[in-house]
């Protein structure tokens, strides 16, 4: 059974940093593209950042270029975000996904986390 558990949210003031973690499990994401999105409340879930498994290609949201860095275990089967210079608007559920091409389109996600709560304060 494909698992996907992310940790590492919470509650930080604007201009703070958090790194979240996803736990991959159930098979092997070698050939995988590791998404994370986000979703506030009301609004439609959005991309913000995508890595391959091998290649080490990753690309990110216009939003949070320069701010957020995406980064993978291999070893241990577990991808990263790091999120640095956090702003109110970061705040939302934060969703680690698996797809089989790097997309930035919820939509060719197979397999998603549960998600894990950020939120920035101001």
């Amino acid at each position: 059974q494909v698992q996907l558990v992310e940790s590492g949210g919470g509650l930080v003031q604007a201009g703070g940093s958090l790194r979240l973690s996803c736990a991959a499990s159930g098979r092997t994401f070698s050939s995988y593209a590791m998404g994370w999105f986000r979703q506030a409340p009301g609004k439609e879930r959005e991309f913000v950042a995508v890595s391959r498994w091998s290649g080490g290609r990753t690309s990110y949201a216009d939003s949070v270029k320069g701010r957020f860095t995406i980064s993978r275990d291999n070893a241990k089967n577990a991808i990263f975000l790091r999120m640095d210079s956090l702003k109110p608007e970061d705040t939302g559920v934060y969703y680690c996904a698996a797809a089989v091409g790097s997309s930035r389109y919820s939509g060719d996600y197979t397999y998603w986390g549960q998600g894990t709560q950020v939120t920035v304060s101001s």
